[in-house]
């Protein structure tokens, strides 16, 4: 998708949140490739934590990240597979508005001609709460990559042509 040069880059505030039972920040590769993702498109990273897996303590970060004005998007890193203990999806229905469908979609589109069918593991998803976006991606680094790169660069670049997220923060909260 084309960038209108014509426009300003308007940048925006971003915590990371990494969901892993095993992962510290000595190790969390997915949220330091998020992280450094993130500042290299100019946003701001204003929040990084590492949570267990766990859908209420998971439902609790959200809601507190969701309730702080300094924060207009989450993008969260694992949690999204088929065990047991995978439950991002599950912590994101709690607090959800609407879902983005099109984002799982175009996830597991992108991540076909990476990983082959083995996407189809995948619960990659997107929601709207409160007015703040929520994504989140796989744990595996490629995973981190395909979503970021071929998805969340452009659509949180306020100058992405035809239509970005940006434009539409400040209309997320209109009833």
């Amino acid at each position: 998708m084309p960038i209108d040069p014509d426009k300003s880059f308007k940048p925006i505030n971003i915590a990371v949140l990494t969901v892993s039972d095993t992962r510290t920040a000595a190790d969390d590769t997915s949220g330091d490739i998020l992280a450094e993702r993130v500042k290299s498109a100019g946003h701001h990273l204003v929040a990084r934590v590492i949570e267990k897996d766990d859908a209420a303590v998971l439902a609790d970060r959200f809601n507190a990240w969701i309730d702080d004005p300094g924060i207009d998007a989450i993008v969260s890193t694992g949690g999204t597979g088929l065990t047991g203990r995978d439950v991002t999806p599950e912590a994101l229905d709690r607090v959800k508005d609407k879902t983005i469908e099109g984002f799982g979609e175009l996830f597991r589109w992108l991540s076909y001609k990476s990983i082959g069918t083995s996407t189809v593991q995948s619960r990659a998803c997107a929601v709207v709460a409160r007015g703040t976006y929520i994504f989140a991606l796989p744990g595996s680094n490629g995973a981190v990559k395909d979503g970021w790169d071929g998805i969340l660069a452009e659509q949180l670049d306020s100058r992405n042509r035809p239509c970005n997220f940006v434009e539409l923060m400040p209309r997320l909260r209109e009833q």
